[in-house]
């Protein structure tokens, strides 16, 4: 709301390069945060330029993030499934392993 309100007074990049350059900017001070207060702050900083970037391509963010948790969701159970299914715990298992049955559900449900 508040980033299509500065659009409507004209407080907007031109392109989604602006915003591209920014996010960088905001990363590499997220990086160089000390302290939790400051971290806090530079994190908030990152998703905000994040909101302008996919506004800038005419996408909710709200909804897209909605999509991606749903999204996740659903393949994080998938791969749990299929470990149990090979008889494997998988909160046991390391990040490698992990990581295969992450591709391999993303393989089978998308």
């Amino acid at each position: 709301k508040l980033q299509k309100r500065a659009a409507r007074v004209g407080f907007e990049w031109h392109d989604v390069t602006g915003p591209l350059a920014k996010l960088q900017e905001e990363l590499a001070e997220l990086e160089a945060a000390e302290t939790p207060d400051e971290r806090l702050m530079e994190a908030g900083d990152v998703l905000f330029a994040m909101v302008n970037i996919v506004r800038r391509y005419g996408v909710d963010p709200e909804q897209a993030l909605r999509a991606s948790n749903a999204k996740f969701e659903r393949r994080f159970k998938k791969m749990e499934e299929l470990a149990k299914k090979s008889g494997e715990d998988f909160s046991a298992l390391d990040l490698v392993a992990q990581e295969q049955y992450w591709q391999l559900a993303k393989r089978e449900i998308g």
